[in-house]
């Protein structure tokens, strides 16, 4: 009989979690999922405790109760007490998760707070918490009487980037443009959000594109704009032409130090726009052709006598170029003798005649040289050079 008198308490009584902890060592580390957090993220938490598993066939809880909590919070707002669950039957390890809400701020320009800042929730999951830019959050565990183990870490703004993700860029495709700023994860259980405007030398007034986040809480923003040379600018569709430069920007109102709660930068990225079509593909550049002043053909050339050369350039694509089109003139010494230029456009499926006068100073052998590019600027050869030798007596 005395032996079922001294068992029976320890099975209507089972041992507490309190009961268990060493005080002269305790263990039980604190973890969070990132070293540096922003104002709107969620925080993962994990407590590796085995002194509070206290029962090997539940899923226990630690940090509810006032007489061992667990205290998550800034130095204005907190969570207390706030659960922690296991995260298997007799694992020993405990986690839960505190979404941050930041603080009342406008983040894109428009004048109105986009932010709902509050602190509530019990846990593991439920938590809601305000912090401001430049805070820290402290995960505190009063591991046993008078023992509080602690785990502190920082929040802060950061720096957004923007870039094209599919370089090179041509004018008949699409683009896409990413920007990578944890900071407008503004919601980190929900996809969010963000403008960016895009412009080309073509459509210095572009348009405004609704970048989308990869997932809910990524924090990375991604638009697709498709490139247009025979339409105009309209929703996602911005009107560029081969050669073109673009540029892609959108504006931070969440800046870290040095900069104030206040300030905003222009986050901007461009990069120049070329044609599918090979280089010297497109445009057709047939042999210089001799003519007089009244358009009549030469079969022979006199020095000091004004003659006409004339080229045809034809465009065979469904898309206007800009051309450069370039006369030169060598003496058989191969010394420049003349060079001279003209600059256009040529429509979808257009010919073109071009020509300059030229006046041969004296007899002798010369070589006609044409060339086409796209631009002085950032020259480009858009057909191979032709070139003609003739005879001046």
């Amino acid at each position: 009989m005395s032996l079922v008198l001294l068992l029976l308490p320890l099975i209507l009584f089972p041992a507490f979690g309190e009961l268990i902890p060493d005080y002269n060592d305790p263990y039980s580390p604190i973890f969070t999922d990132k070293p540096v957090y922003t104002w709107t993220d969620k925080i993962k938490m994990t407590i590796i405790s085995p002194s509070w598993n206290t029962d090997t066939h539940l899923i226990d809880s630690i940090g509810n109760t006032e007489d061992h909590p667990i205290k998550v919070g800034t130095s204005n707002y907190f969570l207390k007490p706030y659960r922690f669950t296991e995260t298997d039957v007799n694992s020993g390890i405990f986690t839960a998760e505190v979404v941050l809400t930041g603080f009342s701020h406008d983040v894109d320009g428009d004048g109105d707070a986009d932010t709902n800042p509050r602190t509530f929730g019990t846990g593991p999951t439920s938590g809601f918490l305000e912090v401001d830019r430049d805070s820290s959050i402290t995960i505190s565990f009063e591991f046993a009487n008078g023992v509080v183990l602690t785990k502190s870490v920082p929040i802060s703004w950061n720096l957004g980037t923007i870039d094209f993700l599919n370089e090179p860029i041509f004018s008949d495709n699409s683009v896409t443009i990413r920007v990578i700023d944890t900071d407008m994860n503004l919601n980190p259980e929900a996809i969010d959000h963000l403008s960016i405007h895009i412009i080309s030398d073509s459509d210095v007034a572009g348009i405004n594109v609704n970048a989308i986040e990869t997932s809910e809480n990524s924090g990375y923003f991604v638009a697709t704009v498709s490139l247009s040379q025979n339409s105009p600018s309209s929703g996602n569709r911005l009107y560029v032409f081969p050669g073109d430069e673009i540029s892609a920007k959108y504006d931070d109102h969440t800046l870290p130090k040095p900069f104030s709660k206040s300030d905003s930068l222009e986050i901007k990225t461009s990069t120049n726009v070329d044609s599918s079509i090979p280089p010297l593909e497109r445009l057709n550049n047939s042999s210089p052709k001799f003519s007089d002043s009244f358009g009549n053909a030469l079969e022979s050339f006199s020095s000091n006598i004004q003659m006409q050369i004339v080229g045809t350039i034809k465009n065979d694509h469904n898309l206007k170029q800009n051309f450069v089109y370039i006369f030169q003139v060598k003496n058989a010494d191969n010394y420049v003798e003349s060079i001279s230029w003209i600059q256009g456009e040529l429509l979808p499926e257009q010919s073109l005649d071009v020509s300059q006068s030229w006046i041969p100073p004296k007899s002798g052998m010369y070589e006609v040289e044409t060339f086409v590019w796209n631009s002085f600027d950032n020259p480009m050869a858009l057909s191979p050079l032709m070139s003609t030798e003739i005879t001046v007596e």
